[in-house]
């Protein structure tokens, strides 16, 4: 029976494709790592604002607020994002202290939009990296279709459509140059705190090897720039390890997993509707 409530997106279309898998969840320490080399998201935006207070309160809260814009009713993600635009219209300051390349005073406001544009651009790029590392691989009219999802939730967060680059390889070149414009620096305090909260995360003893293994890959998918901000080591062997490890899992493990293993709980509710 077909479900009749509006909702932003489709079974067929490629945000819910992508999302469904449980493994593009690996995306999301990266995507955290990236956001937090942009000095001003971070110094402003994230230690201002009290966002890492309690960071894994706050993530689950996004979480909410990302899988009701996939899976739920478009009342359900409209009343949640305009709750988000609201917050982050108040949410205005300056930097305390200089940060990479932007001197103490620099303003920052949690609704500008090369700000809100980095921030969705990290989870993008983040997504779609683990997906054709461990899912299957996407065709440039694949990309171009998910970018034009994720246009969707760029403009729910208050993002216009001049904001955004209009294609994938827009998008593509937009990412290129921000991570040669010497915007990104980890600042020491960036470090320290995205270390604590996104590789140790506080979780049980029997699960630190899941963790210690999905820190591998994070660090593993972070670019070279950005890696070495944060002072990670790397090197050949473990380039190779990481290849093989994502080759083992697109080609047998990931295609023999049943269904309520492989996707999340919203993909499996959506398609038993």
């Amino acid at each position: 029976m077909t479900n009749p409530t509006p909702t932003y997106f489709s079974d067929d279309s490629l945000l819910r494709r992508v999302h469904r898998e449980k493994v593009v969840a690996l995306s999301g320490p990266r995507a955290l790592l990236m956001m937090a080399a942009h000095p001003v998201a971070f110094e402003g935006f994230f230690m201002a604002t009290g966002s890492l207070d309690d960071p894994y309160l706050r993530l689950r809260r996004t979480a909410e607020v990302m899988d009701a814009v996939a899976w739920g009713p478009r009342a359900e993600a409209d009343r949640k994002t305009r709750r988000v635009r609201a917050m982050h219209a108040r949410a205005k300051g300056v930097l305390p202290r200089a940060a990479g390349p932007f001197p103490a005073g620099t303003p920052w406001a949690a609704d500008d939009p090369e700000l809100l544009l980095w921030i969705v651009a990290c989870l993008v790029d983040s997504a779609v990296l683990v997906y054709e590392r461990y899912v299957t691989g996407l065709t440039d009219g694949e990309r171009d279709a998910y970018w034009r999802d994720y246009r969707v939730i760029g403009r729910l967060f208050g993002l216009k459509d001049a904001d955004m680059p209009a294609t994938w390889a827009g998008f593509e070149a937009y990412m290129n140059d921000m991570l040669r414009s010497g915007d990104l620096v980890v600042t020491p305090t960036a470090r320290a705190v995205g270390i604590e909260v996104v590789l140790r995360p506080p979780v049980p003893l029997k699960v630190r090897p899941l963790v210690e293994l999905a820190n591998f890959i994070t660090v593993g998918l972070l670019p070279r720039g950005i890696r070495r901000g944060y002072g990670f080591s790397w090197d050949p062997a473990r380039a190779i390890a990481l290849r093989g490890g994502a080759e083992y899992a697109k080609r047998v493990l990931v295609p023999l997993l049943p269904r309520g293993w492989r996707y999340v709980p919203g993909a499996v509710g959506a398609a038993a509707a």
